[in-house]
């Protein structure tokens, strides 16, 4: 089931798109009330890719992202925006292939997105500043900035962003007023919430994950995601190439509550 399948079968069932970030977004409030940090000193995130085993897992996640975000809905494949995604293991972690993998891992899907790395080589060509890294280790950007040119696209190993080759608003069913919307010539991707962030609340991603997606401050010994590093073996995408990806998967043992 592809995401556009998948929205249909929300809309069949009286749920749009922002129905489904609304209805995550009551989590989200609770999360606020129990005095959720707005700030760090390196957000990062753990994907433990065992509670992810089946589409609507994955597309569950994607949705909520998506609608709240006002990413269009694109048939196209070529014009495809996309924030977060699944992909094998094969894509995912190339670097990481062997013909001895167990049937298992080779059919496993990942939920990819922006890696929101320590050092981002998209910060690096941009030549308007239009992609910058915040103190806290989110990866931004001002889209009134971006002139277009997909250096950023370039030079990111995660193929992470996406391009607006035409006017997205066309392709928006609902409008969500509190995230800006983008126009056409400009590039975008993950912003890890960072408009969430500030109230308090958990990215969007996290909240629909049922305990999936964990998201914390990596420079704090504390923090939920320094404790399911500490406890169970993780991966990262690309480390060979030195961007220092903000963003681990596990395979079992990330939790919420852990």
């Amino acid at each position: 089931m592809n995401r556009r399948d998948f929205l249909k079968m929300m809309a069949a069932l009286g749920l749009s798109g922002v129905a489904i970030y609304e209805g995550v977004n009551s989590y989200g409030v609770q999360a606020a009330e129990t005095g959720k940090n707005t700030s760090a000193r390196h957000w990062g995130m753990v994907i433990d890719v065992s509670k992810f085993q089946t589409t609507a897992d994955y597309q569950r996640v994607a949705a909520a992202c998506h609608a709240y975000h006002n990413v269009p809905e694109i048939d196209d494949s070529k014009q495809e925006v996309k924030w977060i995604w699944e992909d094998d293991f094969e894509h995912t972690f190339a670097e990481l292939g062997s013909r001895y993998l167990s049937e298992e891992i080779k059919v496993q899907d990942f939920p990819v997105l922006c890696n929101h790395c320590e050092n981002p080589p998209c910060v690096r060509v941009c030549p308007t500043k239009a992609t910058f890294k915040r103190a806290d280790g989110i990866v931004a950007m001002d889209y009134h900035r971006c002139i277009g040119c997909r250096f950023c696209m370039a030079a990111c190993p995660f193929g992470a962003r996406s391009f607006n080759f035409v006017d997205p608003r066309l392709y928006l069913k609902e409008v969500n007023p509190d995230v800006p919307t983008r126009t056409k010539g400009v590039v975008e991707k993950c912003s890890f919430c960072m408009e969430r962030l500030d109230k308090g609340l958990q990215p969007l991603c996290v909240e629909a994950s049922r305990g999936g997606i964990v998201f914390g401050d990596l420079e704090d010994p504390d923090s939920a995601v320094r404790k399911i590093l500490g406890e169970n073996f993780a991966i990262r995408r690309k480390v060979e190439l030195g961007t220092g990806p903000s963003i681990y998967y596990v395979f079992g043992g990330g939790s919420a509550g852990a």
